[in-house]
């Protein structure tokens, strides 16, 4: 998915406006949700760059160990904190408890990240 900067703003702005109305965060708070979950879209990514690196290289997906995925600059990611498990929730499921869960498992999986990612998605409304 291509965009132009006048349609990333445009949408950056209508995710501002929704954080406003929605969840009694100050602007000045915006910030953090937003780039805890560019983070983790990242990071799935880079997940997944890695992988099929990995298996460009001649391992099977079940053979990929948590350091490989290290050895090629990227963080191991457990299911449940992929950005697209996050986007498969049913509707009604509590999203900031399942973002805060996200956050836990990158940091017990990646001990560098310990205590550094924000865990207060439970403020936020579900969708």
């Amino acid at each position: 998915m291509s965009l132009d900067l006048n349609q990333l703003e445009t949408r950056l702005w209508a995710a501002a406006d929704q954080l406003w109305a929605n969840t009694g965060l100050k602007p000045s708070e915006f910030s953090n949700p937003v780039l805890g979950l560019i983070f983790l879209r990242y990071a799935e990514k880079r997940f997944h760059e890695a992988e099929a690196k990995l298996i460009e290289s001649g391992l099977g997906v079940s053979e990929i160990e948590k350091f490989d995925y290290q050895a090629e600059g990227a963080l191991f990611l457990p299911d449940n904190a992929r950005f697209s498990y996050l986007l498969d929730l049913a509707e009604g499921q509590d999203l900031g408890k399942a973002v805060n869960e996200a956050m836990a498992a990158v940091e017990a999986e990646n001990e560098e990240l310990k205590g550094v990612l924000p865990r207060f998605y439970g403020r936020l409304p579900n969708p």
